[in-house]
């Protein structure tokens, strides 16, 4: 029996299960995976806002994290800008290991983690969510939980069990990770080209250990078969060189871009990160959202629990991001992108005030055209 059942050990998840032990609830995560690290979906960038605003990242360890400075934003044609805010940077990250030290971490506050554990279905009975186990090491037990977060990735089994709402709408992408690439380490390099990446773009950077170098496109049919990052390294060769090895590592999948799904709650359960849509419609990022609603949910949930509030369910999803601003420009992307309007618009007052929107926020220096 516990208070707490979360499903996912992803960034969402853990932020919510270590808020909630932390307050005093007995908590259980459950993950598929045999490591939270395993078979990631993400380049694991973190931006600064996410740092300055939840105070367990404070803890991570630095050879898990790499700063950097600037992004240098190319056009079709190839030409770049390069984008800086004072003060502002970007964490690249080993994001595997750490998500095995966030699991870690979570455990070390109280949390019961159970690895390789699949969940399958919830049953509401006696005032209870009940949690029948059928596979992994705990299978044959039920959990007993006050409580239910589904924090288990874009194709949420959560959400299908409760009958929530589910990600329609995606971009699929695909990254390799190389040793010894060359390439300016302080940027992240970020490439438009609506025939390579339709709908998104190309990105390159000089991460933990690794250079990592990807592009993601607008999912339909033919996507996952069609995206090759091939012709992207033949395209960026005079500026990006992944070298002659082969990649060291190779992750591709779905990434949410609808934004915040309309149903994400029910009486005592309720959707965090990826499962509840909770992703950038326009730059496709999600940690920052994900540990900070996620950790700030494990907090509601314990004052549900002590009987000082209502039902998170009814009233703290309604704090969830709405994107109304990046939903449209997610579709003005999809349907005015231009390589010929990008490659003229480049450097103009007007890129660089929608390039600043997009990646800090705030104004940023002026540019320099390279």
């Amino acid at each position: 029996m516990v208070d707490l059942l979360v499903v996912g050990a992803s960034f969402a998840g853990l932020a919510c299960a270590r808020a909630a032990a932390l307050a005093g609830l007995r908590v259980m995560v459950l993950e598929k995976k045999s490591s939270a690290g395993a078979k990631l979906h993400t380049t694991g960038i973190i931006v600064k806002d996410a740092v300055d605003t939840v105070p367990w990242l404070a803890e991570v360890p630095p050879a898990l994290v790499r700063r950097i400075d600037g992004v240098r934003l190319y056009s079709p044609d190839m030409r770049h800008v390069d984008l800086h805010a004072p003060g502002y940077w970007f964490w690249a990250t080993d994001a595997p290991a750490l998500l095995d030290w966030m699991v870690d971490s979570a455990r070390a506050s109280g949390v019961e983690v159970q690895l390789g554990t699949l969940f399958e279905q919830a049953l509401w009975m006696n005032d209870r969510w009940e949690i029948p186990l059928t596979h992994g090491p705990c299978r044959g037990t039920c959990i007993s939980a006050r409580y239910i977060v589904g924090a288990d990735g874009p194709h949420s089994r959560v959400a299908k069990a409760l009958g929530l709402s589910r990600n329609t709408r995606f971009l699929y992408g695909v990254e390799h990770e190389y040793r010894g690439a060359r390439l300016a380490p302080d940027f992240l390099h970020c490439f438009v080209d609506r025939h390579l990446a339709p709908g998104y773009i190309g990105w390159a950077l000089d991460g933990v250990g690794v250079s990592q170098i990807g592009l993601a496109r607008r999912m339909d049919t033919q996507a996952a078969s069609a995206l090759r990052i091939d012709p992207l390294l033949r395209k960026i060769a005079s500026v990006v060189s992944p070298g002659d090895a082969p990649p060291v590592a190779i992750r591709a999948g779905m990434i949410p871009c609808g934004g915040v799904l309309p149903v994400v709650a029910r009486e005592r359960a309720l959707l965090v990160g990826d499962a509840a849509g909770m992703v950038s419609p326009v730059t496709a990022g999600g940690i920052h959202t994900a540990l900070q609603h996620g950790e700030r949910a494990g907090e509601a949930i314990a004052r549900f629990v002590r009987g000082e509030v209502e039902d998170p369910a009814s009233w703290f999803v309604r704090s969830y991001p709405r994107f109304r601003l990046k939903r449209a420009l997610r579709w003005a992307f999809d349907h005015f992108q231009s390589d010929w309007m990008f490659n003229r618009l480049l450097g103009t007052p007007q890129m660089r005030r929608m390039a600043e929107l997009v990646y800090f926020h705030r104004k940023a220096s002026p540019l320099s055209k390279g």
